[in-house]
């Protein structure tokens, strides 16, 4: 049997494919609410994608309260980079959003555009990983998240001692599993 190609799909999976078997199952509205979900995600990361080359070109958008355009205004005028990998190892990275570390204040602002609503843990992980990355004490700067989502803007100051809290966990749990990896191979 010769069989077709489809050399243009191949190692992608479909939405009804058999790796995702489990709709086999759903009702029309789960199977629709699914598919709504999906469609958001890959809604949301072309808006980040925008976002960030708008602000890497500067490019201020018109003043609105709007989610996209406060974000992306707020991100030019605090000087911030967009979509900057932090790395503490292979078992805890990130991408923060916008990032910005001027006059020893750490400022981390998160895009959401789904909706789940944002919790600012992520953002203190964030900034836990970035004082991991850069040998910063927590103690000694600032930090400042905000989560953009929904048109409104949450914004919060990050304790030090969470912080210091959570970049020891990382470490414990990443010492252990790179533990536990030894002894699976």
């Amino acid at each position: 049997m010769r069989f077709n190609k489809h050399s243009a799909i191949e190692g992608m999976h479909a939405f009804l494919g058999a790796s995702k078997y489990h709709w086999v199952n759903y009702d029309m509205a789960k199977m629709e609410r699914i598919f709504e979900n999906q469609f958001a995600a890959v809604l949301g990361t072309r808006k980040h994608i925008w976002a960030a080359e708008a602000i890497r070109l500067g490019q201020r958008q018109a003043k609105s309260n709007k989610t996209l355009n406060a974000y992306i205004n707020d991100a030019i005028g605090f000087r911030m980079e967009p979509e900057v990998v932090l790395f503490f190892n292979e078992d805890c990275f990130g991408t923060a959003d916008c990032i910005g570390f001027h006059k020893n204040v750490l400022r981390i602002h998160d895009l959401k555009t789904g909706i789940h609503p944002g919790s600012p843990l992520q953002i203190m992980i964030y900034f836990a990983l970035f004082c991991l990355e850069y040998r910063i004490n927590p103690y000694d700067i600032e930090m400042i998240g905000r989560i953009y989502q929904d048109d409104q803007i949450q914004e919060f100051q990050a304790d030090a001692k969470e912080v210091k809290e959570i970049m020891e966990k990382i470490k414990l749990f990443t010492a252990r599993i790179e533990e536990m990896r030894e002894v699976m191979r």
